[in-house]
């Protein structure tokens, strides 16, 4: 809201894992006038319930929902494109399979071709490298220290 100067219209994407910070985007999302576009492997997508629930606020608010495991379908023309750890504090002992299932999922600026002109990158951080490069996450376009700084003052 800060950068584009309002939420509503803007088309975000999620590309990675079916965590606990996707869910909290799907349940506000719609209610803030955003479109979401989701790539997740396949067996790490969200928790069902929480699908259903932005499935019907995306139709009561008249927005725009993707699911995909596509992250190339999923950046197309998004404005903000957003990504998280693949491995959560507890799944550690699982990191060799998600690294594995999560290959093709880490955001460059190859990714960034797909989205809109006026793309931005998030991550709620600690970031690893093989979510994003460091291309875009030292980029004009990213905004994780300002995001980063906003946190701070909600903690």
């Amino acid at each position: 809201q800060e950068h584009y100067g309002g939420l509503k219209g803007l088309t975000m994407a999620w590309i990675g894992d079916g965590n606990n910070v996707l869910q909290s985007f799907m349940v506000s999302a719609a209610k803030l006038g955003m479109h979401l576009r989701i790539a997740t492997p396949r067996g790490f997508e969200p928790d069902l319930r929480i699908t259903k629930i932005t499935e019907q606020n995306s139709k009561e608010y008249g927005t725009k929902l993707l699911l995909t495991t596509d992250p190339l379908e999923a950046a197309d023309g998004a404005n903000v494109l957003v990504t998280d750890t693949w491995i959560s504090m507890g799944q550690e002992e699982e990191k060799k399979e998600r690294l594995k299932a999560f290959q093709g999922y880490q955001i460059t600026m190859q990714t960034a071709k797909s989205a809109a002109s006026n793309w931005t990158f998030l991550h709620c951080l600690p970031r690893k490298p093989e979510e994003v490069d460091d291309e875009v996450f030292y980029s004009p376009q990213s905004l994780v220290f300002q995001e980063a700084e906003n946190r701070k003052w909600t903690i």
